[in-house]
C-alpha cells in the first residue's frame, strides 16, 4: 500500500475542497442567510450524493480495468485532459466571490438535505470528474480496484465534509475576512487552477 499517493489525494481534495465553487459558496451563502443547522443540511446532502457517484465509478471503471489495462492507460491521460480543461475553465471565470442572498428563499432542513443531494446526483460533472482523479490515486497492488475507490470516494467524502462542515460553522467570519481582503478570490482561483494542473501531471507521471 502506497500511503504517499492517500496523502497526495487527501491534500488535492482539500485544496480543491477550500476552492470557491458553486457548491461551497451555497453551503456559505445558506449559512450566512439562515444559520448553521441549515448549511449543514445542504452539506449532508452533497455527500451523500457523492456515495452515488462513488458507486458508479467504482463498479463501471473496475470492469473497465479488468478488461483492457491499455484502455485504463488512455483513462487517464482522458483523465488528465479533463483536469486540465477544468483549469482552463477557472482560469476564464472571475475572481470574485458572490455573496448575493436576496433571492434565496427559506426552506426546511429536509428539504435542503434533498437540494443538496439532487444537487449533486443530478449532476454528470461530479461522475465525470471521479473518473478523471480517482484512478490516477490506485494506492494498492494487492486490493481490489473497486475497494480502492471506494476508499478514495470514502476519503474524499470525509475531507470535503470537513471543510463544507467548517465552511458552514465559519461563515460570518469567512465573509468577513474575504470582504477585508479582496485579492482572497485570486489567491484561491489561482490555487485550484495550480491543483488541476499537478493532478493532471501526477496522473500521468
Amino acid at each position: 500500500m502506497n500511503i504517499e499517493i492517500l496523502i497526495s489525494f487527501v491534500v488535492a481534495v482539500f485544496a480543491l475542497a477550500i476552492s470557491p465553487g458553486p457548491d461551497n459558496i451555497f453551503v456559505l451563502v445558506q449559512s450566512i442567510r439562515f444559520g448553521k443547522k441549515y448549511a449543514l443540511a445542504v452539506v449532508l446532502g452533497l455527500m451523500a450524493g457523492c456515495l452515488v457517484h462513488t458507486s458508479l465509478v467504482a463498479f463501471g471503471v473496475s470492469l473497465f480495468i479488468a478488461k483492457n489495462e491499455i484502455l485504463f492507460t488512455l483513462l487517464k491521460f482522458f483523465g488528465a485532459a479533463y483536469l486540465l480543461y477544468l483549469a482552463f475553465k477557472v482560469y476564464k471565470s472571475s475572481d470574485e466571490i458572490d455573496f448575493n442572498t436576496e433571492n434565496i428563499p427559506a426552506k426546511p432542513v429536509t428539504k435542503l438535505f434533498r437540494q443538496g443531494f439532487m444537487m449533486n446526483v443530478l449532476n454528470p460533472k461530479v461522475s465525470l470528474f471521479f473518473l478523471a482523479l480517482f484512478p490516477g490515486f490506485l494506492f494498492s497492488e494487492t486490493l481490489s480496484e473497486t475497494l480502492q475507490f471506494f476508499i478514495l470516494g470514502g476519503v474524499f467524502i470525509a475531507v470535503s465534509f470537513l471543510v463544507f462542515g467548517s465552511i458552514a460553522m465559519l461563515a460570518g467570519s469567512l465573509k468577513t475576512y474575504i470582504e477585508r481582503h479582496p485579492n482572497s478570490g485570486a489567491f484561491l482561483k489561482w490555487l485550484q487552477i495550480v491543483v488541476f494542473i499537478g493532478i493532471a501531471i501526477f496522473i500521468c507521471i
